[in-house]
């Protein structure tokens, strides 16, 4: 029931879905009697879909705190309890951000040895994709963190990214080892020891993001919201200016129909709804957020993204690589601070 245009941009990027992935079984959680009429037009999703009906849903300016006490009812907090009781494999919701990160933590708890879990997504940049976390949970974070976020980036990237030995680096105000407040420093210095199954390759600066300079970029969540929201920004900033181009003139407009096939795997390259989909990672359990305002492809793209992180044993991965950080010896650990 989240989203600008729910449930009909969800019931639709389900059946693209089912399409891609046919295997997949759906539980829609929300109003039957909003449901049903979208559903009963695609019989093919209707046969491999159970509809859970609740009245209860958790409105988008609906505060987190409120929405964890007052909304065990509702569409959002059932679909989370069904992954939860094993009775889906992940949960993909277009609804209030804070409430899914909050209710999700609650219910599904983080894995062991994480500590918080972080919101990540991935990008186009000049060398193939990128993941970049945190985006926004931790606004705040000391150095464990910070690790903890490198071994999420990391299972994700080799497990959905098939990036067997990911490279990875701590987003800084320069790439030279003295840069950086304390956190930073630490948590490079951990990372330098670490036995991780990637390559860290220090610190990096923000134009290292486009350039693909790294596999995974980890950061605390303010830079990484900022970041994000300023690469969105440029993204539709360029975008208008190349429309305004070819609108120009009718040269300008000549020009367009040369270059159309090219601007048009352009577009597909970089087409936000290609990459739609937040993961909260260290979680015991998958949950994907997809952006409120995107259509019916974008929606299928992001559980195309659960499913990926299911059938790649995400979460079992992220086990074996914390289990692997935790059990070195106190000793090199405080040898590295």
């Amino acid at each position: 029931m989240g989203g600008d245009a729910a449930p009909g941009v969800v019931i639709k990027g389900a059946n693209i879905a089912r399409q891609r992935f046919p295997q997949l079984q759906f539980l829609l959680f929300g109003r039957e009697s909003e449901i049903r009429p979208v559903l009963d037009r695609m019989k093919k999703l209707e046969s491999v879909t159970t509809v859970v009906h609740t009245d209860a849903i958790v409105r988008s300016d609906e505060r987190p705190s409120v929405a964890l006490r007052s909304g065990r009812s509702s569409s959002m907090r059932l679909a989370i309890d069904a992954v939860r009781d094993g009775r889906a494999a992940g949960v993909v919701s277009a609804g209030n951000t804070g409430a899914l990160l909050g209710m999700a933590k609650f219910v599904l708890k983080t894995l062991p040895g994480i500590d918080r879990p972080a919101i990540a997504s991935y990008f186009p940049t000049l060398k193939g994709e990128s993941v970049m976390l945190d985006l926004g949970a931790n606004v705040s974070c000391h150095a464990r963190n910070l690790v903890d976020f490198a071994v999420l980036g990391i299972a994700f990237a080799r497990t959905v990214l098939g990036i067997m030995r990911p490279t990875y680096g701590l987003l800084n105000v320069g790439s030279e080892e003295l840069k950086g407040h304390e956190a930073l420093q630490d948590a490079s210095a951990i990372l330098k020891m670490s036995d991780l199954p990637g390559v860290f390759v220090g610190f990096i600066e923000g134009d290292d993001i486009a350039k693909g300079t790294v596999d995974v970029v980890v950061t605390d969540g303010f830079t990484g919201n900022v970041a994000l929201k300023t690469a969105e920004g440029t993204a539709k900033m360029i975008n208008e200016y190349v429309r305004r181009t070819f609108r120009s003139s009718m040269l300008a407009k000549f020009g367009y129909l040369l270059a159309r096939s090219a601007l048009v795997k352009l577009r597909q390259r970089v087409d936000p709804r290609r990459y739609n989909g937040a993961i909260f990672l260290g979680l015991n359990g998958i949950a994907v957020k997809s952006h409120g305002g995107t259509d019916a492809l974008g929606f299928a793209n992001a559980i195309g993204l659960a499913v990926d992180m299911a059938e790649q044993k995400f979460i079992e991965q992220i086990r074996i690589d914390a289990a692997a950080l935790n059990q070195q010896t106190p000793k090199k650990r405080a040898a590295a601070i």
